[in-house]
């Protein structure tokens, strides 16, 4: 097809929005890989908007901006680009749990502006969200195709090959990059088919990697929320288990957002119950594994995590008995709470962790701050210890960073501010900081090395630890290295791999 983008020659960008890249994922294609490139001819399109977004799993039905025809890409470039340009590409996966978050949560602007280097941003409607792109169970795996959601994912890394030549960009110069879910995507994408992904992209980065609960696709857990989804969506009494995907296939759009919406509402503890799944293919094995037994893409990475990173999870959850922020918390509070998440972390286990790594009174007898603490390493910063100092015991350039901001937040999500809101609110010190970040993602997009003018140099790690990173402070821009107490707690964390399915 031909497209006709939006052209600002204000900002000096040029915006390709709701390109294809995938046939619908609907009907027959329910819970199928992507077909990909599209088999229908696309004729003259009008880019000049964004297409649907993928339906979350908290919709009840569709809107006026969600669709299960959601496999689109954008693609934002410099407005002097041609296509000899040879561009490096700079791909984003938007976060959201796997179940929510949209590519819209992610202008270019302050990606595609402030690079030393010109650079191609390229963002997607990362799949399938939720019910329909990561609904697991025998009856998937028989007559479909697991992780679906990450399959479109891949396939928008293989159109990015196919055609990014024409928007002016260089194939062999790609790199990934998210946040949250998006960056456990960059994660799997790193392990996925036991690590041979590497011709897909040639760096990743990832702004708090979410290592989330992984079952394998028989575990009591993935059957037990298939027949409870299919059940709510009206084909729970199928004879075959044909039969019930057939019903599936046949049932309408906003049956299925309805009984996810429901199956999540059920799930009072969970904060998202689908997600990705050991399938043995994609997944060969879990990251925790992966990362330890070198079987990951060999490219240099950038990871980071913010301080706070398990600050205020557990109280949108409607059960009160894990709800950690309530004034009525209890140690069991807690347990309720990280085991709502991690379903086969047992009591034992817990127990130890509470009276070895993270005793009561280290956080002022506050089982908030104990069970936030607890969440956010071993979810999200143990994470990216781990991927970049793998990254570095394999030989490879490894960059690490820790966002601390007592202004803008330190929260999960903070450092997005950075990248993807204006500055105009912020004080000197925080402008010179965001200003220095863009200039570091944006570097190691382009050189593979992040650099920023007027500031400190972000050498790579030298130890398992991915130490030195980076201190990300708006009065403190500094090297420190991960404390022992850390490296204590994530060695924990990693210990129980196998138990919590990471």
């Amino acid at each position: 097809g031909t497209f006709t983008a939006l052209t600002n020659t204000t900002n000096g960008l040029i915006y390709f929005r709701g390109v294809r890249y995938a046939d619908a994922p609907v009907g027959a294609l329910r819970w199928q890989a992507p077909v990909s490139p599209p088999t229908t001819q696309l004729g003259n399109v009008d880019a000049s908007e964004y297409a649907a977004e993928c339906i979350a799993n908290t919709q009840t039905s569709t809107t006026s901006t969600t669709s299960e025809d959601c496999l689109f890409g954008n693609v934002f470039i410099p407005i002097a680009t041609t296509a000899k340009s040879a561009l490096p590409v700079l791909i984003y996966f938007h976060g959201g749990g796997f179940e929510s978050g949209s590519s819209r949560d992610a202008p270019p602007e302050n990606i595609v502006l402030p690079s030393v280097e010109p650079l191609i941003f390229v963002t997607f409607e990362y799949s399938r969200l939720g019910q329909f792109g990561f609904l697991g169970g025998s009856a998937v795996a028989a007559h479909g195709t697991l992780n679906a959601g990450l399959l479109d994912q891949k396939a928008a890394l293989v159109w990015v090959q196919r055609y990014i030549r024409k928007f002016g960009g260089d194939p062999s110069r790609v790199t990934i990059w998210g946040e949250s879910a998006g960056a456990g995507s960059t994660m799997f994408h790193l392990i996925a088919n036991g690590g041979t992904n590497a011709d897909l992209f040639h760096q990743a980065m990832g702004d708090s990697p979410s290592l989330s609960f992984l079952p394998s696709n028989t575990d009591v857990f993935v059957e037990d929320l298939f027949t409870q989804f299919t059940g709510l969506a009206g084909c729970g009494g199928g004879s075959t288990s044909a039969a019930i995907m057939a019903c599936l296939r046949a049932a309408p759009t906003n049956t299925l957002a309805l009984a996810g919406a429901q199956t999540l509402e059920n799930r009072t503890s969970s904060l998202y119950p689908f997600g990705p799944i050991q399938d043995g293919v994609f997944i060969q094995e879990r990251p925790v594994e992966a990362f330890r037994n070198g079987n990951f893409a060999r490219v240099p990475v950038l990871f980071g995590s913010n301080t706070d990173e398990g600050a205020n999870w557990s109280a949108s959850l409607p059960n009160p008995d894990a709800n950690t922020s309530s004034a009525n918390a209890t140690e069991t509070t807690v347990y309720n709470f990280i085991e709502g998440q991690f379903s086969t972390f047992t009591e034992a286990s817990f127990q130890t962790g509470i009276t070895q790594f993270y005793p009561l009174a280290t956080y002022n007898n506050s089982f908030s701050l104990q069970g936030q603490q607890m969440y956010g390493e071993m979810r999200y910063i143990c994470s990216a210890v781990m991927i970049t100092g793998a990254a570095h015991n394999f030989g490879l350039a490894a960059y690490q960073y820790h966002w601390d901001n007592p202004i803008l937040s330190s929260d999960h999500g903070a450092d997005l501010n950075a990248f993807f809101d204006g500055t105009e609110t912020f004080d000197a010190a925080d402008e010179a900081l965001v200003i220095a970040m863009r200039q570091y993602w944006t570097s190691f997009a382009t050189s593979g090395v992040p650099v920023a003018a007027n500031t400190i140099a972000w050498p790579s790690a030298v130890d398992g630890n991915g130490s030195p990173r980076i201190l990300l402070h708006p009065s403190d821009l500094s090297l420190e290295n991960v404390t022992d107490a850390l490296s204590a707690r994530c060695a924990f964390w990693h210990g129980l791999a196998s138990e919590i399915h990471t």
